[in-house]
């Protein structure tokens, strides 16, 4: 693979590591929403990657990673009996996010490694270039 190849790999992972960190903050800030509907309230979104094949020859080589869409996931949140709530819904119930924090901490941590991981392999190509850059002197 060339240079431009791992860059741009790497590049696409990147970006859809940005995207994975993204949604993993967005639904850290949900996590706590309550709403008076269990289609109204916040249910948990994470991103689907897919590998960008190119083909080679009779072969189809990897790419790249791209980011289809993301989606709700995840079991419905709990609901919780509280007439005197605001947003009580007409028997008395609030919904809950299904958001688990402890679930999502753990998915910031593999994305932030994976995004590390990316800029290494784009460092690691950088430094192999320069110490082939180097060698005719």
């Amino acid at each position: 693979m060339s240079l431009e190849g791992v860059m741009r790999v790497s590049g696409s992972a990147l970006a859809a590591h940005t995207v994975w960190l993204d949604t993993i903050a967005s639904n850290l800030a949900n996590s706590e929403v309550v709403s008076g509907s269990a289609d109204d309230v916040y249910r948990s979104r994470q991103p689907i990657f897919a590998t960008m094949m190119k083909p080679f020859g009779d072969h189809k080589g990897a790419v790249g990673v791209t980011v289809e869409g993301v989606v709700e996931t995840g079991p419905p949140g709990r609901k919780e009996y509280a007439p005197h709530h605001a947003l009580a819904d007409g028997d008395g119930y609030i919904h809950h996010s299904n958001v688990n924090t402890v679930e999502e901490m753990a998915n910031m941590i593999a994305a932030s490694r994976a995004y590390q991981n990316s800029v290494e392999a784009m460092n690691t190509a950088k430094q192999l270039l320069v110490q082939t850059l180097s060698l005719g002197r």
